[in-house]
């Protein structure tokens, strides 16, 4: 892989590569640009009310990111500038891109997912379950699933038109992050220390993989699942075939957000409490490299992805 261990670059590169993430940083209230190949620092852009979600967008060429304290979305280009904004509310939260066209939005507050189309202009709007937090869709944009924390489920509609399919409840309590991979959605159960599969179609529990201790969200790479432990630092490292448990490896304090690289060959972790950006190997699950960020990355959310046109 063509990564180096980097420390804490303080200045913006004027070169924009192809391959990128796009990292909240609550506490510091920064989003931070990053380029995957080299591991520059490419644009810190402040963004007010402890941006936390993000989905970044490579086919319309653009980021989304969540202001937890206000519900203020904000749109960033490629080059980390912010080209609109609009008031959510408080309890937006949660955002993953359609892949038809606009944005799926989460309400913790008022228990709904909303879908923005490309102007922001709301589409649609449905009831999901109680404190819905991560939102993923389908390749096709024709399933879009909530994890509904507090009903213990997670929540399935059809990504046209909102129509509820199914409900389903999840191994664990408090379902957090929500991953699309291989025909199913998968969630970190927060208190349950699990990850749940869910089949779409079915509409029912399909199995689980034990994980460490407080898993917050879940990446595949390399042919391998790989989950965020919050409170013991690590990754849980599974096959999706199986689900067994392969391994568990350190990565440093507190990681939330966990990102794929888009050639497919490793993930990117953002580590809460060190500060830090990490690259592991999916092959050989080896630390490729370290990049320090301003205080509090989350990263919740698609945050990783290759621009179309450069």
């Amino acid at each position: 892989m063509r990564r180096t261990v980097l420390a804490l670059i303080l200045s913006a590169s004027p070169a924009f590569a192809g391959d990128l993430a796009f990292v909240t940083s609550q506490n510091a209230e920064m989003v931070t640009l990053v380029d995957l190949q080299s591991g520059e620092v490419l644009a810190q852009t402040p963004v007010a009310g402890k941006p936390a979600a993000v989905a970044y967008d490579p086919v319309a060429a653009r980021a989304y990111v969540m202001a937890a304290d206000t519900g203020r979305l904000y749109v960033l280009d490629e080059r980390g500038g912010v080209k609109a904004s609009r008031n959510l509310g408080e309890g937006a939260f949660g955002l993953a891109a359609a892949p038809q066209g606009g944005l799926f939005v989460t309400d913790w507050f008022a228990a709904r997912l909303i879908h923005l189309d490309r102007n922001l202009q709301k589409a649609w709007e449905v009831p999901t379950g109680a404190a819905p937090a991560g939102v993923a869709a389908s390749a096709d944009g024709a399933l879009v699933a909530t994890a509904d924390r507090d009903d213990d489920q997670v929540s399935i509609f059809d990504g046209r038109t909102g129509a509820l399919l199914h409900r389903v409840k999840t191994a664990g309590p408090h379902p957090f992050g929500i991953t699309w991979h291989d025909g199913r959605f998968w969630t970190a159960d927060v208190q349950g220390n699990s990850l749940s599969v869910i089949d779409p179609v079915a509409g029912m529990l399909a199995g689980q993989v034990a994980t460490g201790s407080h898993p917050y969200a879940v990446a595949f790479a390399g042919g391998r699942g790989f989950v965020t432990n919050q409170y013991d630092g690590t990754l849980t490292v599974f096959d999706p075939a199986t689900l067994t448990v392969q391994d568990e490896i350190a990565v440093g304090d507190y990681p939330e957000g966990i990102g794929a690289l888009p050639d497919g060959d490793g993930v990117v972790v953002a580590n809460w409490e060190s500060d830090t950006l990490v690259v592991v190997d999916a092959e050989t699950l080896a630390i490729t490299a370290e990049i320090g960020l301003p205080s509090g990355p989350r990263a919740f959310g698609q945050f990783t992805g290759r621009q179309v046109s450069p």
